[in-house]
């Protein structure tokens, strides 16, 4: 017979105890709150149910822990909590044990009481561990959280050559103790939420109180407070449910796994969102400007930093219309070359059997494939794909006479444009404003590339985030902020913050 099975023998001989009115509760008898806790956590093998005697001449002060294999620090519940009960059990043995005792004499950082076992199950999925003692109708939720995780490292997608090489991870704490290092103000607030009905997702909202604007920090938590689903597993499920404009092409949220990054944004009166398991972290509200700023931006001398930027800049221009310029200029627009350069481009395509805009579109569809193939292999086999199938792609499609070679340099220069973006979710915007900008070209020439552009800054000055012009500062216009805009002012130069803040507030990145 097993001790809780001799428990419930005992407690079966027993009239003077009382089931509890309502099973949602933490009852006194040690028993009940057991079996509703093993009904709760049928077939599940990794719930384990630790017994302990805390008074070896009876069972009526009998200890169970719960908690889940994987999840915790068995250090902490060997030594902190076994071993502690044990030792005062042989030193106290006649003494009965109590709740407020407990509370005080286990050595665990975090303790809370509960008696709701909703909350119970949820702390104890979450890593914690639940004391039920015989008698109390609480429970004690500890602090045992100890599972496997991922030491911080450098960024594989957002390096930089001068600043720290730090990078989140997906252990939420980490990432919250990694802004706290750069940021040691009180007025840094980090506000925990829970979201997914079945995933009870930890979510951190990281804001400055006395620079964060407070009607849209409510605006945001009431948003996440909204949400309706099973679960949440990375930070791109809470992008897609709070953005507004779902179908732009353009993020209303900036996606980051730098903690430097995330503090600079929040010093500017921003928010940043973290989700456990995630190593990215979400910035809010942005502008368009964003996309081309980096951490290294600021780290680096003002010359470089601003000469950075702007091949940034031009890399945009680039990644978007090189092909169309191209598909315009050799279907309807040979005059604006000098002659010998059209020449040489028409001898290049004699033998070539497709108009430019099919040699485009193949070449675009073939990168397409390789960058898909190269991102879904292992590392070094994708590298391989990547650069070898390329090569060997390209020049045998110019051998083939399916592309001309002027083809293959364009679009080999319009891929490596599309790269140099601070972090690489940035280049599916460029990717697919590519497309339509070809087919627009192909179409109506220049004028199809004026035509475009002409939507696509229409949309750039209707678009915001969260309430803030995703064109500022240059649509509305604002000079102020425009000392940090395409190019940065000297570091001394920039005083005040963006005008997601409260207005005269001053900052210095």
């Amino acid at each position: 017979m097993g001790f809780l099975d001799g428990i419930r023998a005992s407690k079966s001989q027993s009239n003077n105890k009382s089931k509890p009115p309502n099973n949602h509760f933490v009852a006194k008898d040690i028993v009940f709150n057991v079996d509703y806790l093993e009904k709760r956590f049928s077939d599940c093998s990794d719930i384990v149910f630790r017994k302990i005697k805390s008074n070896h001449k009876t069972n009526k002060d009998t200890i169970v822990l719960v908690f889940t294999d994987g999840l915790v620090e068995g250090m902490s519940i060997n030594d902190g909590i076994i071993k502690q009960i044990n030792l005062y059990s042989q030193i106290y043995n006649s003494k009965k044990i109590n709740i407020d005792l407990l509370q005080n004499l286990l050595l665990v950082n975090e303790i809370n009481r509960s008696n709701n076992f909703d909350e119970i199950i949820e702390n104890i999925l979450s890593g914690n561990t639940a004391l039920f003692l015989e008698g109390s109708d609480e429970a004690l939720i500890l602090n045992t959280r100890g599972w496997e995780s991922r030491a911080v490292e450098e960024s594989s997608v957002e390096s930089v050559i001068r600043g720290s090489k730090d990078a989140f991870v997906e252990n939420i704490r980490t990432n919250t103790a990694l802004i706290r290092r750069k940021l040691k103000d009180p007025n840094l607030k980090v506000k925990d939420l829970k979201v997914g009905s079945r995933s009870n997702t930890s979510i951190a909202v990281v804001y400055i109180g006395d620079i964060t604007n407070q009607q849209l920090l409510n605006y945001v938590v009431n948003k996440l407070e909204e949400i309706e689903i099973d679960g949440i597993f990375d930070s791109g499920y809470i992008e897609q449910l709070l953005e507004e404009n779902t179908y732009s092409l353009f993020p209303q949220m900036q996606v980051t796994e730098r903690p430097d990054k995330v503090c600079a944004n929040l010093l500017e009166g921003r928010m940043a969102i973290l989700v456990d398991g995630s190593p990215d972290a979400l910035i809010l509200p942005i502008g368009f400007i964003q996309l081309f700023q980096s951490p290294g931006d600021y780290y680096e001398r003002l010359v470089f930093a601003n000469f950075v930027r702007l091949i940034r800049f031009f890399g945009f221009i680039i990644a978007t219309t090189f092909p169309a310029i191209y598909v315009a200029i050799t279907t309807f627009h040979q005059e604006i070359l000098p002659t010998d350069f059209v020449l040489d481009i028409a001898k290049s395509r004699v033998e070539v059997p497709f108009p430019p805009i099919i040699e485009v579109l193949l070449m675009e569809g073939t990168i397409e494939l390789l960058r898909e193939a190269s991102d879904r292999l292992p590392i070094k086999i994708g590298q391989t794909i990547g650069i070898v199938g390329a090569i060997v792609i390209g020049d045998a499609a110019v051998r083939a006479n399916i592309v001309s070679p002027t083809m293959v340099v364009v679009i080999a220069i319009t891929v490596i444009g599309s790269y140099i973006f601070p972090h690489f979710s940035t280049s599916y915007t460029m990717r697919f404003i590519r497309i339509p900008m070809i087919l627009m070209a192909a179409t109506f020439g220049a004028f199809g590339i004026i035509i475009t552009w002409t939507w696509l800054i229409y949309h750039l000055c209707s678009l915001n985030s969260f309430g803030f012009a995703y064109l500022s500062p240059f649509a509305p216009s604002n000079l102020v902020d425009m000392k940090d805009a395409a190019i940065r002012a000297p570091l001394f130069g920039l005083k005040t913050r963006p005008i997601p803040t409260p207005k005269g507030k001053k900052s210095r990145k």
